[in-house]
């Protein structure tokens, strides 16, 4: 429908001109103008003649009647006024016959439009806080982080993946402090994290009761910073344990990251980062600490520097930054966190920006609502959590089950098993805009029924199934029907969709597409027998057709991190 547009665009531009020469309208104006009317029988596609009244000094009515006189374009059937609007009819056979060609017969793949060709992005997503568990709070970060590192590899980009890992601060003081009252080498080596976290949920419990235990974990943490030799052993222990784990629940989600460069990464980076504050005048003393002053841009101080001379997160965050601009010289730099960093991230995007970093301006942060756990918040230290690991066994073991029932020779089941029940959950949470809080019910993650995951692949599976057994078919003409036509229009609706979560960081309108195309097409097979149809040409263009969803659908569930096996 995109070229479809611009042809459409550029006639009617020439149209606009020929009532007045001098009009200043462009053809990328009047393509933002174009408009899909509610109803089959107000055209395929309306324009507004409202919006050139002023500069034609004409009614809309009249030019709507104008335009409809002179106007041609190729793919456009007919155009008519319908009062201030123009509606045009699209050229149903050659429009279906266009769009089975543009998917499946171009070497590119269908929708994916170049716009990052020779640009790379730097992605920092997932990024776990190690030695806590991989919860459900932090599917949002990495569902989201992933989803976009496809999209902009669709389009073109060169991604770099990073895992900004939680592998520093006063945390692995308590945790040393846990491990040295509490904890023994046996235990975490048989139990892993699950004992790292227990270690630090104990560690809360009792220094509620003797507060002093902060102390000795603040003690810890500096010492750590100093190098101390048995602490570093610790810590890079439990990093080690940390990322063993994560890394089994990357593999069920398909994910590998270029880079493990957690916070300490960054450690020997921040001295050039505060010396350079220094000499630009940026830095002043509040109450002992250095800080940034941003009042003059509406915002609190940016935190560089504690009173004992320690370094803050902004700290890490601006070395970082500037160490990824050198290193790989990044076009856009993209930051998947929670809604309740926008303050921290606005905050040393303008010191950094201050620096006189211009490339601060390629800098973005990509922010998502909270999760909750059946209406109550998410927290390691209470253990009101429930771990990722756990959340998908869960799922995997009821898909199991009713694949069971269903198709109980279905070769390969567990595997199968695996991908609907981990996309049923990752759907789930991409359904929704990303900025919406998220009360995580299992039960309504793991339903299998609706407008969900397993729904998706069923409908993908469907068409491989069709296609297998139609074997090879060659669509000669095509004669559309309502149904086959509104199949049509959805299909061409996908380009301008990825275009519209590309540029707005959004998962969710990707979904909701395959959602729409999932209907389209299921109200197309029960309506339209395919193998079965009345004529050989009537049976090559229902499969042309289902050609086309599946290698649509296929490409949908893939830049939203789920798997589309071809028999469920």
């Amino acid at each position: 429908m995109k070229s479809l547009k611009k042809k459409a665009a550029a006639a009617v531009c020439k149209g606009i001109k020929s009532i007045m020469p001098e009009a200043a309208v462009t053809e990328e104006e009047i393509i933002t103008y174009l408009a899909y009317p509610p109803d089959d029988g107000m055209g395929d596609l309306a324009l507004p003649c409202f919006k050139f009244a002023k500069a034609l000094r004409m009614p809309p009515p009249a030019i709507a009647a104008k335009l409809a006189e002179s106007f041609e374009c190729e793919g456009i059937e007919k155009a008519e006024p319908a009062g201030g609007y123009l509606n045009l009819k699209i050229d149903r056979a050659a429009f279906c016959k266009k769009i089975y060609v543009d998917i499946t017969k171009s070497d590119k793949p269908y929708g994916a439009s170049g716009a990052g060709e020779g640009k790379t992005v730097v992605l920092d997503y997932s990024s776990p806080n190690v030695a806590k568990p991989f919860h459900i709070g932090h599917l949002g970060t990495t569902v989201i982080g992933h989803s976009l590192k496809k999209m902009h590899e669709f389009a073109g980009y060169k991604c770099i993946g990073v895992n900004h890992l939680g592998d520093w601060g006063t945390q692995f003081g308590k945790l040393t402090v846990a491990y040295k009252k509490w904890g023994g080498k046996e235990a975490v080596e048989e139990k892993g994290i699950d004992e790292l976290v227990a270690l630090y949920v104990k560690f809360h419990e009792e220094a509620e009761k003797e507060p002093e235990l902060n102390d000795e974990a603040r003690a810890a943490f500096t010492a750590l910073e100093h190098g101390d030799p048995e602490i570093t052993a610790l810590w890079r222990w439990f990093i080690d344990i940390s990322i063993a784990e994560y890394k089994k629940t990357y593999k069920q989600l398909d994910i590998e990251f270029d880079y493990y460069t957690g916070e300490s990464f960054y450690t020997d980076k921040m001295p050039a980062v505060v010396e350079e504050l220094k000499e630009k005048n940026l830095l002043t003393l509040d109450d002992g600490a250095s800080i940034v002053d941003l009042e003059a841009y509406g915002m609190p101080p940016c935190l560089i520097l504690k009173r004992d001379g320690s370094t803050l997160y902004p700290t890490r965050d601006i070395a970082a930054a500037i160490y990824r601009k050198n290193t790989f010289d990044f076009d856009k730099c993209i930051y998947v966190t929670s809604a309740g960093q926008c303050l921290h991230f606005a905050q040393w995007f303008k010191v950094l920006e201050l620096m006189g970093r211009e490339w601060y301006k390629d800098l973005v942060h990509v922010p998502y609502g909270t999760v909750s756990l059946n209406g109550e918040k998410l927290a390691t230290r209470t253990g009101n959590v429930v771990l990722l690991k756990d959340l998908f066994a869960e799922a995997i073991e009821k898909a199991a089950a009713i694949m069971a029932e269903k198709n109980p020779e279905l070769a390969g089941r567990e595997d199968v098993a695996e991908s609907v029940g981990i996309g049923a959950v990752v759907f789930y949470y991409l359904s929704a805009n990303r900025m919406r809080d998220i009360n995580f019910v299992l039960e309504d993650a793991l339903n299998f029924d609706g407008n969900t995951g397993p729904y998706a692949q069923y409908t993908y599976a469907r068409t491989c199934q069709i296609l297998n057994k139609a074997g090879d078919f060659e669509p000669t003409v095509f004669e559309p029907n309502e149904y086959e036509f509104a199949l049509c229009k959805t299909l061409s609706l996908f380009p301008e969709t990825f275009d519209e979560a590309l540029a707005s960081y959004e998962p969710s309108v990707i979904t909701r597409y395959i959602l729409r195309l999932c209907a389209d097409f299921n109200r197309f097979y029960h309506d339209c027998p395919v193998l079965t149809a009345d004529t050989e040409q009537l049976k090559n263009q229902r499969l042309a057709l289902t050609a086309s969803v599946n290698r649509v659908l296929a490409n949908a569930l893939e830049l939203i991190c789920v798997r589309h096996p071809e028999k469920i």
